[in-house]
């Protein structure tokens, strides 16, 4: 059985879920992993959610405010053994949804060149669309920013 979970950054599942992409975005993006990770600290996240598959904690996302209409998509991740399966879409699109509940227009987010899956993901099949770098992202060769309407 497939459970998507609201939860918040104190939630271990989701915590230990974020190691693992740590881990994994280390690699991809090897001497700037230390500027990225900067940005993407899990505390004090009120907006998260942890697929689990049979009671294992298999995938997660979150969101976080970036201004009074946006949401930024943060911390996304599904267990290399379970991509391909929609999972990723499934969590986005839960997330997208919770984000539209309480008022957010848009979705915003940054992924890195280095993640060919996530920026199929978010263009080809969840519907973004590139924007120019934002905020910390500006100035930075690595980065892809992307926007959606949630309502």
């Amino acid at each position: 059985m497939t459970i998507f979970s609201r939860t918040d950054s104190d939630n271990p599942d989701f915590q230990n879920l974020v190691v693992l992409l740590d881990a994994d975005l280390s690699v991809r993006d090897g001497e700037e992993h230390a500027f990225y990770a900067q940005f993407n600290k899990i505390t004090a996240i009120r907006n998260a959610i942890v697929c689990y598959v049979d009671e294992k904690a298999i995938g997660c996302g979150a969101f976080k405010k970036y201004d009074d209409n946006k949401a930024e998509i943060k911390r996304m991740f599904v267990m290399p053994e379970y991509r391909g399966h929609g999972i990723g879409l499934h969590i986005l699109t839960e997330l997208e949804l919770w984000a539209a509940e309480i008022g957010y227009t848009e979705c915003i987010l940054e992924t890195g060149k280095n993640q060919p899956e996530a920026i199929h993901l978010y263009q080809q099949k969840a519907g973004y669309s590139i924007i120019p770098n934002y905020g910390q992202y500006q100035h930075i060769e690595n980065s892809i920013c992307m926007i959606k309407t949630v309502l």
